[in-house]
C-alpha cells in the first residue's frame, strides 16, 4: 500500500505542479511563464517526487513509464495494474483540485472546442499548432521511448544513482520543450486522462492515442535499453 500512495501522491503532485503551471502562469495576463516555464514545472515535479518518494515505489508516476519499466525488466507485471490504478486516481484527484480552484475565479469555464482547454493533449484542430494525427502519434511515441532510455540509463545499477532524478526530470523539462505546440504534450497516460475527463468533448475521443503511442513508445525504450544497451557487469 505505501507504494501505491507514493504513486498517487507523486502523480497528483505531477498534474497539479504541471498542468497547475499551464492553467495559472503560463499566460498570466501580461508576463505569464510561457512554455519554457510549464515544460520546467513538469521537470520539477518528476524531480521532486523522485527524491520524495521514489525510493519508495521506484517513482514511476505514468503508466507508459510502468509499461517500459516491465519491459525493460524492472518491474514486475504482476503490480502493473494497481501501479496504473493509482497513478490515474492520483491524476484525477489533481485535476480535481485544479477544476474546484479554477472554478473560484469568477467567468469560470472551459471551452471544449479550442485545443489546450483544460490542459488537455490534442491532434488535429486540438493540437495547438494544428499538428496531424500520425504527427501527434510519432512525436508521442518516440519521445516517451527516449524518456524510457534515460530512466533505465539513469537508474541503472552501474550508474550515478544520486542524480538519477536530476536526468529524469531534465528529460521531462526537454520533451515538453520539445511538443507542446504539437499535442500540449502527454508522453503519461494519466496526465492525459485527468485533464480530458474535466473537459470532456474532443479531449475524450482523442484519448486513446495518448494511451497507445506512450505505451507503445515506453515498451520499445524498454527492450531497447535491455537488449541493445544494458551492460552485465
Amino acid at each position: 500500500m505505501k507504494k501505491l500512495f507514493a504513486e498517487f501522491f507523486g502523480t497528483y503532485w505531477l498534474v497539479f505542479g504541471g498542468c497547475g503551471s499551464a492553467l495559472f502562469a503560463a499566460g498570466f495576463p501580461d508576463l505569464g511563464i510561457g512554455f519554457a516555464g510549464v515544460a520546467l514545472a513538469f521537470g520539477l515535479t518528476v524531480l521532486t517526487m523522485a527524491y520524495a518518494v521514489g525510493h519508495i515505489s521506484g517513482g514511476h508516476f505514468n503508466p507508459a513509464v510502468s509499461f517500459g519499466l516491465w519491459a525493460g525488466g524492472r518491474f514486475s507485471a504482476k503490480e502493473l495494474l494497481s501501479y496504473i490504478v493509482s497513478q490515474c486516481l492520483g491524476a484525477i484527484a489533481a485535476a480535481g483540485t485544479l477544476f474546484f480552484i479554477l472554478s473560484g475565479k469568477e467567468g469560470f469555464a472551459i471551452d471544449n472546442t479550442k485545443a489546450g482547454a483544460f490542459a488537455t493533449n490534442g491532434y488535429d484542430a486540438f493540437s495547438p499548432d494544428g499538428y496531424s494525427m500520425i504527427a501527434a502519434f510519432t512525436a508521442e511515441f518516440v519521445l516517451t521511448l527516449f524518456f524510457l532510455l534515460v530512466i533505465l540509463g539513469a537508474t541503472d545499477k552501474l550508474a550515478n544513482g544520486k542524480f538519477a532524478g536530476v536526468a529524469i526530470g531534465l528529460a521531462l523539462t526537454l520533451i515538453h520543450l520539445i511538443s507542446i505546440p504539437i499535442t500540449n504534450t502527454s508522453v503519461n497516460p494519466a496526465r492525459s486522462t485527468s485533464q480530458a475527463i474535466f473537459a470532456q468533448g474532443e479531449s475524450l475521443s482523442q484519448l486513446w492515442l495518448f494511451w497507445l503511442a506512450p505505451i507503445l513508445g515506453a515498451i520499445v525504450g524498454g527492450l531497447i535499453y535491455k537488449n541493445l544497451l544494458q551492460k552485465e557487469e
